[in-house]
């Protein structure tokens, strides 16, 4: 019943505001709260697992992890062709764990990419793991505190990806010295860096906590990329969270959409910055 009837002017305000929110919900739209404000647009986080491949059931239980969760994989490990199948058989994105050199020299990973390489060689290794691994559509790095802070290894990896296809690039971030996404930039190749490692420790409380972390991350700045790997504490709190993303007004995507939001976001940012820029150019009295 409409409050004060239909000749009462609060109550065709009020029906007014029931056949809006009908429309809104018609038409698809988020409809506001009683008080006529729009809901809150969820953060968006997406999470990489890394260093898969080497094992069958710990590999399988991090593909069986619930939504869009991304499975990198080291090439050429035992198991990584047949987990990436069975990844990509359940719609998760395929990732290349890509090994390069750190700066402990001593510490050298299986077909790791390396300073000491010609270009030629650097190429070769990186096509070769890139195709060990079956439906691949992304690369992050293995490592490679060393490699990613040389501009010169990090333009031919690069050159070489937005060659190779439509591949994205995640930069772990192994080194705060890192500039593989400025390089992927002037490349054109779609990246974004990571915000959290979940698992440094490997111990429930402290992979909670990370993950909370992440959250946080995502609420203050929109969006955040999380990284962990299948250790059995990381697996149980991400089996344990990821149901409950919802109650956090917390989405969980693919690791590409959450590259697309970043780079809708920085284009709206650049052009509400021209635009203001324009404004107080043309507002100045003129000579």
């Amino acid at each position: 019943m409409i409050p004060g009837g239909a000749g009462n002017p609060a109550g065709l305000a009020y029906a007014f505001k029931i056949v809006l929110l009908a429309g809104l919900l018609l038409a698809g739209l988020p409809a506001a709260d009683a008080a006529g404000t729009a809901p809150e647009a969820p953060a968006r986080i997406a999470l990489i697992i890394d260093d898969l491949g080497n094992q069958l059931q710990q590999g399988k239980q991090a593909i069986s992890l619930p939504g869009p969760v991304a499975c990198s994989f080291l090439p050429d490990a035992h198991f990584t062709r047949e987990l990436a199948r069975l990844a990509h058989a359940r719609n998760k994105e395929v990732m290349l764990h890509l090994p390069m050199q750190a700066v402990d020299h001593m510490a050298r990973e299986p077909g790791e990419l390396r300073l000491d390489m010609t270009q030629q060689q650097f190429i070769g290794t990186l096509l070769q793991h890139l195709d060990s691994v079956p439906n691949v559509s992304g690369i992050n790095n293995h490592k490679g505190s060393l490699l990613t802070r040389h501009p010169g290894h990090m333009a031919w990896l690069m050159q070489a990806i937005s060659r190779y296809g439509p591949l994205f690039f995640i930069d772990s971030r192994t080194t705060t010295m890192t500039v593989a996404l400025q390089m992927a930039d002037e490349y054109g190749v779609p990246g974004i860096e990571r915000n959290v490692f979940l698992d440094n420790v490997h111990d429930h409380t402290a992979v909670s906590r990370q993950f909370r972390q992440l959250l946080a991350s995502a609420r203050t700045n929109g969006i955040a990329l999380g990284i962990g790997h299948p250790y059995p504490e990381t697996l149980a709190v991400l089996m344990r969270e990821l149901p409950r993303l919802a109650d956090y007004n917390v989405q969980l995507v693919p690791v590409r959409r959450l590259i697309e939001i970043d780079k809708e976001r920085n284009e709206l940012w650049q052009a509400s910055w021209s635009r203001s820029h324009r404004v107080a150019k043309s507002s100045k009295p003129s000579p």
